[in-house]
């Protein structure tokens, strides 16, 4: 995850750490009886607890789909570098075959003619 990403959620959980704490002394200070105020403070504890898991699995979706996403454009370039790299190469194996073939068929001929040469100056010397 992104460093930017990383912050959002210590700024979230410090949001959500100073509410739950808000309450807790809140409910603590207030004027009611015991059992009551522990109904309240789980009350709320439950309630920032959905919160957290809500928010948590809006963080998942959020990375899960970034990470689709990311790795959806990562597949695409890589398959575009290899497109190019065996079409290059398949480019390079044909300009090199060519140029064998060019050269084997001039190499060949001047091969021939210097037979032909030597065959008429030895016929020559006879």
């Amino acid at each position: 995850m992104s460093k930017k990403g990383n912050n959002a959620a210590s700024v979230l959980a410090g949001l959500l750490a100073g509410a739950a704490a808000g309450v807790i002394l809140g409910m603590l200070y207030a004027p009611e009886e015991g059992t009551e105020t522990r109904k309240k403070i789980k009350k709320k504890a439950n309630d920032i607890k959905d919160q957290a898991v809500d928010q948590y699995g809006k963080a998942s979706e959020k990375a899960k789909e970034t990470y689709s996403d990311v790795s959806g454009r990562v597949k695409e370039q890589y398959e575009n570098i290899s497109s190019t790299f065996k079409e290059t190469a398949n480019n390079l194996a044909h300009t090199v075959k060519d140029g064998y073939d060019k050269y084997k068929d001039q190499a060949v001929a001047k091969a021939t003619n210097v037979v032909k040469d030597v065959e008429s100056e030895l016929d020559g010397m006879k």
